[in-house]
């Protein structure tokens, strides 16, 4: 008998590798590119460029970078809440409302922290809950970032806090003197140092009144002067160290004058409100400040001049709820024609502005900050017309 052999019917196995779905994509976008006679090297771009894009929508259509950083998507999610609901954050509580108000801008340089975070982990949770503090920072601050002034003007004031422990106030008269300010407030004047203002700024301001540790200096005459009681009996801070307790309760912090100009009667404040001071234990002490803000907020309305200007160091910033009286009544000249947020405190490395030049019926045409003089503070100034 005879025997076939027997056939092997089993087919033969595939010993290739699986290819990976974005290296074939890739391959094949390479092909595309440089098999087809006469293709150029645009048409092979233009091909990749849609290949990288399928790979990326496969990437983020994957749920695992969905899952990955959730806290740092949580943290994004927070960051713009507080952001956007600082005016809720309550300020009974050592006044943290208050801090938050005072270094608002700042919370912005966490976006780019967590967003580096998310893109190390891969993250498409954290990066898309990143458009909230990054769309709330934009609506809160992104006018201030373009340079809203304009030329001309028809008065340019200044203000400065010159320090109590400036060691060369004779220098910083010089400075002020040279900027060309027609209207000039000083806070923080001390008894010792006035004398080196007054003769350091008699030449270029013929005109000027002090009442207490605030002064103006004029080019253009004053009348109507008279002190505005700004609430500050128990003065704190490196002002009244060299002040008794009686100097201290009668020492006048503001003052209000009438400036005569060729367009009119413009009235002016100087102002220096109590200090801020951060402690571990109390939080943000504000109260003093606070009392002062209220206090010339109600000076203000009853002012009966429509041309105002307040210039000072206020100790706090437009953002910050202690101001509400005042910033109802009153325009930021740096927000209306300032380029940048103007920061003025401390000299050496500013971080908010806490001097101030405000102004009612008049127009900001420009504001903008001074060079640094021996004080902790930095000039700021302003160009107005009518």
């Amino acid at each position: 008998m005879t025997t076939t052999p027997q056939q092997d019917t089993q087919e033969p196995q595939d010993t290739r590798e699986p290819v990976d779905a974005d290296a074939r994509d890739t391959a094949e976008a390479g092909q595309g590119g440089a098999d087809r006679p006469g293709a150029d090297t645009r048409g092979g771009g233009s091909v990749a460029w849609r290949a990288g894009i399928q790979r990326a929508i496969r990437a983020v259509s994957r749920p695992e970078p969905w899952k990955r950083g959730p806290v740092l998507a949580a943290l994004a999610l927070l960051l713009g809440l507080l952001m956007l609901l600082h005016a809720r954050i309550p300020d009974g509580v050592k006044n943290v409302g208050s801090l938050v108000e005072t270094f608002l801008p700042w919370f912005g340089v966490f976006v780019p922290v967590l967003l580096a975070g998310a893109l190390w982990r891969r993250s498409a949770s954290a990066v898309v809950a990143l458009l909230l503090p990054v769309t709330v920072w934009l609506t809160l601050f992104g006018g201030v970032l373009s340079d809203k002034s304009h030329p001309g003007g028809d008065l340019t004031v200044v203000s400065h806090n010159v320090g109590a422990g400036n060691p060369d106030p004779a220098g910083t008269a010089r400075d002020l003197a040279a900027s060309g300010a027609d209207v000039l407030a000083l806070e923080e004047l001390t008894t010792q140092a006035r004398g080196a203002y007054e003769k350091g700024l008699a030449k270029a301001y013929p005109y000027h009144t002090v009442k207490g540790t605030v002064g103006l200096w004029s080019k253009r005459p004053l009348s109507d002067t008279r002190t505005v009681d700004v609430a500050m009996l128990g003065m704190a801070g490196p002002l009244a160290r060299n002040l008794s307790a009686e100097e201290r309760a009668a020492t006048p912090r503001a003052l209000r004058t009438t400036v005569a100009t060729d367009q009119g009667p413009l009235a002016v404040y100087v102002a220096h409100l109590g200090s801020v001071r951060v402690n571990p234990r109390a939080g943000l002490s504000t109260s003093q400040r606070n009392d002062g803000a209220q206090k010339l907020g109600e000076a203000v309305a009853a002012e009966g001049n429509e041309r105002v200007v307040l210039l000072g160091d206020l100790n706090g910033t437009t953002d910050d709820r202690a101001f509400a009286g005042l910033t109802s009544q009153l325009r930021s000249a740096q927000e209306t024609a300032g380029d940048g947020f103007g920061f003025s405190w401390p000299a050496a490395f500013p971080v908010v502005r806490i001097d101030q030049i405000l102004v009612r019926g008049v127009e900001p045409q420009s504001s903008w900050v001074l060079p640094a003089t021996g004080s902790d503070h930095l000039p700021v100034a302003a160009r107005i017309s009518w």
